[in-house]
């Protein structure tokens, strides 16, 4: 069994669900301490924590639109842990706001609530954790993407705009932070089989979705988790600053 994350204290955003679960599973699996967040559902949090490989890991429940919410979290996962080598901010929410079907005020809530956790708050994950390995010999932060930041998101445009700004943000905090060498980069996936794409996958869109790959498929976050792992690890020394598409050849830039 591949085991190259031993010792290696690992901090992953939503983990109870999809993606975030599926990291936290093979990084366990692979040697690393899990602590992961979650912000609604407790059992969904302590479930996952209860099937990871190995001991030690936790589950935090946090607002992470919420800054001071982001700082008591760090604050808790550093006193456990003593130490963070990886974090993952792969929190994200995604749901509909077209302009012709919505008013003003449902607008504001949608840019509010979308730019406040897929952006700031993976924005001040970023902050802190750099903050503790500028001082503890570097690390490396993963942010979970979209291929929407690309190809655009009508009918979710905040989400298609927090995405592209969190693209931008792994691209500066690449070239700010390698003097401390802290390795920073991004994946970008397309459709993943997860709780948040459910209705749609299962639905009457559901085939045009899975035919826009060349593969005839969503990933599975079995798939995207691996990528993850791989940037995370010391395999990819030289790669920061990157984004990684992995969306079948849906979109191609």
């Amino acid at each position: 069994m591949l085991r190259d994350f031993e010792g290696k204290k690992v901090l992953i955003t939503g983990g109870s669900r999809g993606i975030g679960a599926a990291t936290a599973r093979e990084l366990a699996r692979r040697g690393a301490r899990v602590c992961i967040t979650f912000n609604q559902d407790t059992e969904a949090g302590k479930k996952v924590v209860a099937e990871l490989n190995g001991e030690g890991h936790m589950a935090v429940r946090v607002d992470l639109s919420n800054p001071e919410a982001v700082k008591q979290m760090m604050d808790v996962v550093l006193s456990e842990f003593g130490e963070l080598n990886v974090v993952i901010n792969n929190a994200g929410i995604f749901f509909r706001h077209a302009i012709a079907e919505i008013e003003y005020p449902d607008w504001l809530q949608a840019w509010e609530a979308t730019i406040g956790l897929n952006l700031f708050g993976a924005a001040n994950v970023c902050f802190l954790a750099a903050k503790h390995m500028m001082n503890n010999g570097g690390g490396r932060i993963v942010n979970v993407s979209s291929r929407g930041a690309y190809r655009g998101e009508p009918e979710h445009t905040a989400y298609g705009a927090s995405k592209a700004g969190l693209n931008s943000l792994t691209q500066s905090l690449a070239k700010e932070l390698a003097p401390y060498n802290i390795i920073v980069t991004g994946v970008a996936p397309g459709f993943v089989e997860t709780d948040m794409t459910k209705d749609l996958l299962d639905g009457p869109l559901g085939e045009a979705i899975k035919s826009q790959s060349p593969l005839n498929r969503a990933a599975s976050p079995h798939e995207i988790a691996e990528v993850i792992a791989f940037l995370a690890s010391d395999a990819s020394p030289y790669i920061t600053g990157s984004i990684v598409d992995v969306n079948g050849a849906s979109y191609l830039r």
